[in-house]
């Protein structure tokens, strides 16, 4: 039976939820970027706002993460295995507790960081996006995957995207590296305790691209199982 007759045969694709929680996560780390922007600036009642927003959108993906579970079909012809679409469901919500619980530590504390670390920050929270970003886009070609039987174009530029995640997650590894040297040589400038937080804060960071990079991970593993 051709694969599109097999999603004929569900009142919905389990497949545009997912799409749809990638997509919402992703919406949530985008605001790390400004959130960070006023905190470097000491604009804290802005940084508290964004971080309201992200809140909100942290807890709309968990909205859409509780309706895939309890809607996902767990019928014979499913056309991709229940436990791997969970399985991915749980990395990607992962990447939105990230973003909340960054700007959460940094609120918590009045954290800041040098103002010359400002450029570096930025970069490495927008490699670290464009991991997030990626994974949206993968994760958003699994219609067109399931629809020519995981063959094809698709497949070359779908397995092109996964590898491009590995490749962005080891740039984040570098840029964190980067930036724990320069914090490093310059501990003594801050409260000890704080230190701690920064690098915590930076590992947090890191592990929205780690978090993108294990979609991909699962979604290579689904590929190979079809």
């Amino acid at each position: 039976m051709p694969v599109n007759t097999i999603l004929g045969l569900f009142a919905k694709s389990p497949i545009k939820p997912l799409q749809k929680h990638i997509a919402k996560v992703h919406q949530c780390c985008e605001q790390l970027l400004p959130f960070f922007m006023a905190v470097a600036e000491d604009r804290w009642d802005e940084a508290t706002v964004i971080y309201g927003q992200i809140n909100q959108m942290e807890k709309e993906a968990d909205v859409l993460k509780r309706e895939i579970r309890l809607k996902l079909p767990s019928g014979l012809f499913m056309p991709l295995a229940r436990t791997d679409l969970l399985e991915m469901l749980t990395q990607q919500d992962k990447i939105a507790n990230r973003a909340k619980d960054i700007c959460g530590m940094m609120l918590g504390r009045k954290l800041t960081f040098p103002a010359d670390l400002s450029q570096d920050f930025q970069a490495y929270i927008k490699r670290c996006l464009d991991a997030t970003e990626l994974a949206v886009k993968a994760i958003g070609e699994l219609d067109e995957l399931l629809e020519t039987g995981f063959r094809g174009r698709e497949l070359q530029l779908v397995e092109e995207m996964v590898k491009q995640l590995d490749i962005i997650e080891d740039d984040t590894d570098q840029l964190q590296i980067g930036i724990r040297r320069k914090i490093f040589a310059r501990e003594s400038e801050f409260n000890p305790v704080d230190v701690i937080f920064l690098y915590k804060v930076l590992e947090k960071i890191g592990d929205l691209a780690d978090q993108a990079d294990r979609v991909g991970a699962r979604l290579e593993l689904m590929l190979a199982r079809n």
